[in-house]
């Protein structure tokens, strides 16, 4: 397990400059191609992985301390979810608009550390690998947030 989430997260990083690109002009210029978000399954897809996905940080005692505030307010917690929709959505290249702060800002000190982000991609993944999202898709998805790495870690 260990080794497919470290190639994972190296497919990740390999991708993060050209995904987003792709994501936006290849994909778009072909009609005949599907984007990245309709291959994941649009809204309802990301929205499902989501859930899971922060069912899986609420459970992981490496980085559910990063979450706890959020985690006891409803209402805060549908708003973040609802955030990493739209996240998702428009890094895939879907019809939606991320309208929370941006990366270095909403991370600023949390001191947050490599293996930190880690782990959180270790759950992103195992979300994923739930709902058997097929290995092109992971791996551009991962590469389009694996992009934001910089602006997360050690702020």
């Amino acid at each position: 397990m260990m080794k497919r989430t470290l190639a994972v997260i190296a497919a990740a990083a390999s991708l993060a400059l050209g995904s987003i690109t792709m994501a936006s002009t290849t994909i778009k210029s072909d009609p005949a191609v599907k984007s990245l978000y309709e291959r994941l399954g649009g809204k309802p897809a990301i929205t499902a992985v989501v859930n899971e996905f922060v069912g899986n940080v609420a459970g992981d005692s490496r980085i559910n301390g990063f979450f706890k505030k959020i985690a006891s307010d409803p209402k805060a917690l549908n708003a973040f979810k609802g955030k990493l929709v739209d996240q998702i959505c428009q890094a895939s290249g879907g019809p939606c608009k991320y309208k929370g702060r941006d990366m270095k800002s909403a991370h600023r000190g949390m001191g947050i550390s490599d293996s930190d982000f880690n782990a959180l991609i270790e759950d992103l993944v195992k979300a994923l690998d739930k709902f058997n999202v097929g290995a092109t898709e992971k791996d551009e998805l991962l590469g389009a947030l694996g992009g934001m790495k910089g602006d997360i870690i050690g702020q």
